[in-house]
């Protein structure tokens, strides 16, 4: 099986480097942030034409997630509020589940919050701790889970081009590092650092200065999977080809890849 998450920042503005991409790498799941749309005004048909299906959570020119897959999906589910029983923080579309051959896939879009210590900020650490709380029960229930997406989180120094620069600013605060390692302690891994161990290698570069050509990123993408699947994971890749697009997402595609039968 292979899994990928891919903030596309709006997928009308980007259908068509999406259909594009998945007809040639024909992954089995593409989980999708930042949409942009209202679920109404979802593009659904091109991507059923191509063999997938479709299920999201959008609003309107903000946030929206989604999830498409070649099988069908089961248990799907959006928001917090299915699991923990409250709705205050699902106004915002960050998070979408499903299940597919017995692996539940939580498809996440993690708020920015903007800078350290704003209100946003605030949001951004109760967001997070409120998905530990999510994950843990979701772990009670099914033990193989893929938990991806736009982390808006720079775990390591060596996840950011110029790690001295960034010390202490949004995405890569220790407040920030902590809810997500204490989200990771629940017994998750990170699927890329399983194969690549050196820094320069980002899934996000800025539209500004050069960056992408420069190679001057961050990694904020990424794919967490619990021990058995992990463990049966055989690669995990950053896709920059799509970056390389006229109009591109700032970000690009990461793919895992998992022996489901061995």
């Amino acid at each position: 099986m292979q899994i990928a998450t891919w903030n596309v920042n709006s997928i009308r503005s980007r259908l068509e480097h999406i259909v594009q991409w998945l007809t040639v790498t024909s992954v089995d799941v593409l989980c999708i942030q930042e949409t942009k749309v209202i679920d109404q005004d979802f593009p659904v048909s091109p991507l059923q034409e191509i063999g997938y299906n479709v299920y999201f959570s959008g609003q309107k020119s903000y946030n929206g997630v989604a999830i498409v897959s070649r099988q069908p999906m089961t248990d799907v589910s959006t928001g917090f509020a299915p699991v923990l029983g409250k709705a205050d923080l699902d106004e915002q579309k960050r998070l979408i589940t499903g299940t597919i051959d017995g692996v539940s896939i939580v498809n996440v879009y993690v708020p920015n919050g903007a800078e350290v210590g704003s209100d946003k900020y605030e949001y951004k650490l109760t967001w997070l701790r409120s998905l530990q709380e999510y994950l843990k029960i979701l772990l009670d229930k099914n033990s193989n889970i893929c938990v991806c997406g736009d982390f808006n989180i720079a775990l390591e120094d060596q996840d950011i081009h110029d790690p001295i620069a960034a010390k202490n600013s949004i995405m890569a605060s220790e407040a920030e590092r902590q809810a997500l390692k204490s989200i990771l302690d629940l017994g998750c891994a990170d699927a890329f650092r399983k194969f690549t161990r050196e820094p320069g290698h980002y899934s996000w570069w800025d539209y500004r200065n050069m960056a992408f050509r420069r190679n001057k990123g961050w990694r904020i993408d990424h794919l967490y999977l619990t021990p058995q699947l992990y463990e049966k994971s055989t690669s995990c890749i950053i896709d920059k080809n799509p970056r390389k697009l006229e109009k591109p997402s700032d970000h690009t595609p990461v793919i895992v890849e998992i022996s489901l039968g061995e």
